[in-house]
């Protein structure tokens, strides 16, 4: 094959940017001909991590053979409440950008265009991809099952005309899916079902990609069998799992991010805690970099994990906000627990320590760590299964729930705290708090040393280890993605 070049569009954030790198980096090994351009935008949103990120890349390019980064200038204006309807116009905003420099790559580069990957997010990019008329690859970074529960949803809002809306709020609803086993109760669909501006724009989407030249997917057919057999009904572009894409290696592209991070406990001194904890001993607390709880909802988890008396490691968050950075305010929040820890009648304070960011990988793979209370979002959940850490689901919003019950109900792999949706669990306007007594079952059940979900779990990690070695199942897939690109190049 000729040498060409791949544009990669990755969402402008952390959750999706990490593995959209990462899978850049296995294209370019597995083709010696193909180089990538990756178009970095930082978010229309307050986000200091990703800003940091991007301006540490552009700073101090990491050393990635044939992977290329171009920082996008973004000068959008939020005009809107919706968050949909600012991802939307944020992209529409980019798009004479992405067209710009694309155009300046070709002319520089004098390379031949093999295509856009583009993340499942930036959908309106495939309409400057077919202005220089070559194909789109759509990068799913959620499971098989949600990607195959959203084509069916757009299904039936175009044929059959249902009101999504009503599939959600009937809390009664047991439904059926070609991607879930068993019937997954209404209640815990995504919140977008209820925007009717979102979902449009999100069905919008899955439409477009019924026309790309091929649909990647960050997961194994190992661990979601059933999921991929409703993908392959012959309606759809073909379908790659690729997965796991997970970022393992310690390498110049964390620039610091992952020793330090706006005064929090160092990586260092976490692990050496850790060090000094008995094999499987501690449980770990982690929501993700907008799991946040209120004041209430943390009592209760702290009452938990006294009762429980667990060696615990809880990566600890206040309720983020969109609209400025809560740095100074997270960290008096997290001194806050930590003295309400200490006046308790059982010191908890000795048995666990609680800390603001944390470096997931290094946490999850250490000996000590036993279990993982997780907000399941698809990363996590993959890193997890990589290390063989049983997890104890809650889910805060978007597709966690759904992974949640994939987790729980069709895959045997994890225990349950909470599988409910955000209003449930998040909000204390109405005081629905998940109380102690759950959290407490929740991770003495996780915690189980001879339990059946731990046997399962240490399986299934072995299997997603042989995936990406030659002859594994996503060796195989991700060979047979080059292929196509040639193919379109021939």
């Amino acid at each position: 094959m000729k040498k060409a070049e791949l544009v990669f569009i990755p969402l402008p954030f952390l959750s999706h940017l990490k593995p959209a790198i990462e899978i850049a980096k296995n294209l370019v090994k597995f083709d010696r001909n193909l180089s990538i351009s990756m178009f970095l935008m930082k978010s229309p949103l307050p986000d200091t991590k990703l800003e940091a990120y991007i301006d540490s890349l552009e700073a101090s390019p990491p050393k990635l053979e044939r992977i290329n980064f171009i920082i996008l200038q973004n000068d959008y204006v939020v005009t809107y409440v919706n968050l949909n309807l600012i991802m939307n116009s944020f992209m529409e905003h980019q798009k004479p950008r992405v067209k710009n420099a694309v155009t300046k790559l070709i002319q520089s580069q004098n390379c031949r265009l093999a295509g856009f990957f583009i993340d499942q997010m930036c959908a309106s990019m495939i309409d400057v991809a077919q202005e220089f008329e070559v194909p789109t690859y759509v990068f799913c970074t959620v499971s098989a099952a949600y990607v195959s529960l959203i084509f069916h949803l757009q299904t039936l809002g175009d044929q059959r005309n249902i009101d999504l809306s009503g599939l959600k709020t009937d809390p009664d609803a047991e439904l059926v899916f070609p991607g879930f086993v068993n019937p997954v109760p209404g209640q815990i669909l995504p919140d977008l079902l209820l925007d009717k501006v979102g979902i449009s724009l999100y069905l919008d989407q899955f439409r477009s990609f019924r026309e790309a030249k091929g649909i990647i997917v960050n997961t194994f057919t190992e661990l979601e069998p059933h999921a991929f057999n409703s993908l392959s009904n012959g309606e759809l572009p073909p379908v790659y799992p690729v997965g796991p894409i997970l970022n393992l290696v310690r390498d110049d592209d964390d620039h610091g991010q992952a020793r330090f991070n706006n005064g929090d406990s160092s990586e260092s001194e976490i692990i050496k805690w850790l060090d000094d904890q008995p094999s499987s001993s501690v449980v770990f607390l982690c929501f993700g970099n907008l799991g946040g709880f209120s004041e209430d909802q943390v009592k209760e988890i702290a009452k938990a994990l006294q009762k429980c008396g667990i060696q615990f490691l809880w990566s600890l968050r206040q309720r983020p906000s969109l609209e400025h950075d809560q740095t100074v305010e997270a960290n008096t929040f997290i001194d806050t627990v930590h003295l309400m820890l200490q006046k308790s009648t059982n010191p908890t304070a000795k048995m666990g320590k609680i800390i603001g960011w944390a470096p997931q990988i290094a946490i999850l793979s250490h000996p000590a760590i036993g279990g993982f209370v997780s907000h399941c979002g698809w990363n996590s959940i993959l890193e997890s299964l990589w290390f063989g850490v049983p997890i104890a689901t809650w889910p805060l919003f978007g597709d966690q729930p759904l992974n949640a019950f994939e987790l729980v109900k069709e895959l045997g792999l994890a225990v349950e705290i909470k599988m409910n949706n955000s209003k449930y669990f998040m909000s204390d306007e109405d005081g629905m708090i998940v109380s102690s007594v759950e959290i407490e079952k929740g991770i003495r059940k996780v915690m189980e040393n001879d339990s059946i979900i731990r046997k399962k779990v240490k399986e299934i990690s072995e299997k997603c280890r042989k995936t990406m070695i030659d002859g594994g199942s996503s060796h195989s897939s991700l060979e047979r993605l080059i292929n196509n690109i040639r193919d379109n190049l021939a």
